[in-house]
């Protein structure tokens, strides 16, 4: 009876062995045939040769070229104010008077001693003749009346310090003082800048002083309007260059019309250089970044069959998405430039018809 039992286990487990192994042998099978998963789907970019005009990039200020804190030589209590803060002026508007009641009394006297003056000097003159006085009386009358004459100008001078203009075209700023207020000599009264035009102030290391001159191009961008770039020209460079730092100073003048641009922003400013540079380019998106080095995978077409391989490149400055490859990469060969993050060497690629995500946009055009 035992061995019936046994028997029977025995001829089970051979015939489901059998099904469970043809069914395995069937699944290889149709796997092999079917030759394994489908090759990764990528985008492909070629390496293009293009010709871009080189600059230097650095960081700069901008300053007025004429910037003063208005204020006044003589003290005095405010009478008026001519101005209102944040107004443009022109060269010679009277922004403010001080008191000078007391000061139009003291020239009144002068005046009156200078008439005096000079009615004993053209009759000493007409006496002289006639030598009826001394030649002494006649220069002391002479004296007199360029003492007096003096000192008429100078009250003048006084009073019209009193009146205090602009002393060039620009816009004021907020004002320091009030009306009635007693103004000391020297104190601030109202800022003014010249801003058109305006200048752009930076710096350039000592080993660049070959590739600058004036005239050159300069380019600039502020943070108050990123999306704008404002241009103009080198017109000064500084004749030394300075010791603790090894750089020398350049100034570039910009336009300004519109006085958007203001004296202490911060500004990104390109030059530009005079030579044009050709250069190999491809999207950033193709360049996998890494410590030991910057690499690309590049396609290959061999027997039918679409493959990549890791090759590892220089790279350069970098320019409205694109990066110049300085070695390692020629022109015209095809790179993966968006699906690579699980690619190896060999593998098998399919390239998709459309061109990398980050391109599309531009390759669609507005409202595609």
């Amino acid at each position: 009876m035992m061995t019936r039992v046994i028997l029977v286990a025995l001829i089970l487990a051979a015939v489901f062995g059998g099904i469970f192994g043809w069914k395995h042998f069937a699944a290889r099978q149709a796997a092999a045939q079917a030759g394994g998963p489908p090759p990764p789907v990528i985008a492909a970019a070629r390496a293009e040769r293009e010709v871009w005009q080189p600059y230097l990039q650095v960081v700069g200020s901008l300053s007025a070229v004429a910037g003063i804190e208005v204020t006044s030589e003589v003290g005095g209590q405010i009478r008026m104010i001519h101005f209102n803060s944040g107004e443009g002026v022109k060269q010679g508007d009277l922004l403010l008077e001080l008191d000078d009641r007391t000061d139009q009394a003291q020239l009144q006297g002068l005046l009156a001693e200078r008439t005096l003056a000079r009615l004993k000097f053209e009759r000493t003159a007409k006496l002289i003749k006639d030598k009826s006085v001394s030649k002494s009386d006649y220069d002391e009358a002479r004296a007199t009346l360029d003492a007096t004459e003096a000192q008429v100008s100078g009250q003048q001078a006084l009073i019209d310090k009193k009146r205090i203009r602009a002393p060039f075209d620009g816009r004021l700023g907020i004002r320091r003082i009030d009306l009635g207020e007693y103004l000391t000599p020297g104190a601030p009264i109202v800022p003014l800048e010249k801003l058109d035009p305006i200048y752009v102030d930076f710096t350039l290391p000592e080993r660049e002083l070959a590739r600058v001159s004036d005239g050159q191009g300069v380019e600039i961008r502020v943070q108050a309007y990123p999306d704008e770039i404002f241009r103009g020209s080198i017109i000064a460079i500084d004749p030394g260059v300075e010791v603790g730092s090894r750089s020398f100073r350049v100034r570039g003048q910009l336009e300004n019309p519109t006085q958007r641009l203001r004296p202490g922003m911060f500004a990104d400013v390109r030059v530009s250089l005079r030579h044009d540079e050709q250069v190999v380019t491809i999207p950033d998106t193709a360049i996998s970044y890494a410590p030991y080095g910057d690499s690309v995978f590049v396609i290959e077409h061999n027997d039918g069959q679409t493959t990549v391989s890791r090759r590892q490149i220089e790279t350069g400055k970098s320019r409205a998405g694109r990066v110049a490859v300085v070695s390692g990469l020629q022109a015209g060969e095809q790179v993966v430039s968006a699906g690579h993050n699980k690619l190896r060497n060999g593998q098998r690629v399919a390239i998709d018809s459309l061109p990398a995500p980050a391109a599309r946009d531009t390759v669609a055009g507005p409202g595609a």
